[in-house]
C-alpha cells in the first residue's frame, strides 16, 4: 500500500467537513479529483473507507483506523515543516554550548537570559561532559559553541574574539604575598594552588606564567567550583588565579587581596568558536554581540 500525507489529509478532511465537497473546496481541489483519489486509496487498501449511504459522510472502520494514523502523523509533519522553515528564516535552530573556562559560567548565564527572551524558539543546552573535548565536539556538530581562551587554526571552524581579560591572583589578606603590588611566577613557589580540575595547558596560571619560567607550586589543589575556591582561599588554605570578572564581588572583602601577575600584567583573549556555516545565522549573531558585552559589565562591576 503506498501512501502518501496528501492520502492523510484527505482523509482528515473528508471526516472533518462530513463530505466530498466542502473536503474538495478546504483541499483546493475539485471535486471529481477527490473522489478519484479516495477510490485509489481505497482500490489499493482493498478495503472501503467511507459508509458512503451515511449523511454525513461517515467512515468505517477501516477508515477509523487511517484517520488515527493521520491525527498521529500530521502534527508531526507540520511541526517539522515549521521548524524547517524557521531554520531557514533564521528564528529556530540549536545552540548547545561547550566551555573550557569553568569561571565562564559566571558571565555565560546573563547572556543565555537575554538570549533566551529574544529567540525562545531556539533549543539552549550546556554540554559540560564535552569540557574536555570541546573542540572536536564541534567539529563533529554534537555542540555549536565552544567558549575557549585557546584559538587553533580548525579548518571549518572561526574562532570569533569575545573580550580581553586579565587573570589575577586572589590570595588571603594576611598573606606576607598580600603585601606586594604584583606577583611573579617565584612567588608560587612555596604555595598551595588551587585551580579548577583541567589540564595544565588550559590554565592561564600555567600557560602565561609558571611553565614559561619553569616553575611549579609547593602543591596544586584541584576544586570545580569558583565559591569554593574563593572559600578555601579566604580560609588561608591556598591562593588561586581566576578571571578579573571572577572579582568583582570581592574587590573590597577584607578577607581577600587581588594581585596582577607581572609588573605589567598578563591579558588573555576569550574566543567563541563557531563553526563557519553557523556564524551568519541571525540567532548566532546576537548571541555573540551579547557575549561580547556581558563579562565586560562584570569586568567593571
Amino acid at each position: 500500500m503506498h501512501l502518501e500525507f496528501r492520502h492523510l489529509r484527505t482523509i482528515k478532511a473528508i471526516h472533518e467537513e462530513g463530505g466530498l465537497a466542502r473536503a474538495a473546496d478546504r483541499l483546493n481541489i475539485t471535486q471529481s479529483a477527490l473522489s478519484h483519489q479516495v477510490k485509489g486509496l481505497e482500490d489499493q487498501a482493498g478495503v472501503e473507507l467511507f459508509v458512503r449511504r451515511s449523511k454525513p459522510l461517515k467512515l468505517s472502520p477501516a477508515g477509523m483506523k487511517l484517520l488515527a494514523l493521520a491525527e498521529d502523523v500530521l502534527p508531526k509533519v507540520q511541526a517539522l515543516e515549521d521548524e524547517f522553515r524557521g531554520i531557514e528564516a533564521g528564528t529556530s535552530g540549536r545552540l548547545h554550548i561547550a566551555m573550557e573556562c569553568h569561571a565562564c559560567f559566571d558571565w555565560l548565564f546573563p547572556v543565555l537570559n537575554q538570549f533566551r527572551k529574544a529567540w525562545p524558539e531556539i533549543d539552549v543546552d550546556i554540554r559540560q561532559r564535552l569540557a574536555f573535548g570541546a573542540l572536536p565536539a564541534l567539529e563533529r556538530e554534537e555542540v555549536d559553541f565552544v567558549i575557549s581562551s585557546d584559538p587553533d587554526n580548525i579548518p571549518g571552524i572561526s574562532f570569533v574574539p569575545l573580550f580581553d581579560y586579565a587573570p589575577m591572583c586572589v590570595l588571603p589578606s594576611k598573606s606576607p604575598l598580600a603585601e606586594k603590588p604584583f606577583l611573579v611566577a617565584e612567588d608560587f613557589a612555596d604555595q598551595t594552588l588551587i585551580t579548577y580540575p583541567m589540564d595544565r595547558a588550559r590554565l592561564d596560571v600555567f600557560k602565561t606564567l609558571l611553565t614559561p619560567a619553569g616553575i611549579e607550586p609547593a602543591q596544586q589543589r584541584q576544586v570545580e567550583l569558583t565559591d569554593v575556591i574563593l572559600m578555601l582561599v579566604a580560609a588561608g588554605r591556598g591562593i588561586s588565579v581566576l578571571p578579573d570578572w571572577v572579582m568583582r564581588d570581592i574587590r573590597s572583602h577584607p578577607d581577600y587581596a587581588i594581585r596582577p601577575l607581572t609588573a605589567h600584567g598578563i591579558t588573555r583573549r576569550m574566543y567563541a568558536a563557531v563553526r563557519e556555516d553557523d556564524v551568519s545565522k541571525p540567532y548566532m549573531a546576537h548571541v555573540l554581540r551579547i557575549a561580547k558585552t556581558e563579562a565586560v559589565k562584570l569586568q567593571r562591576g
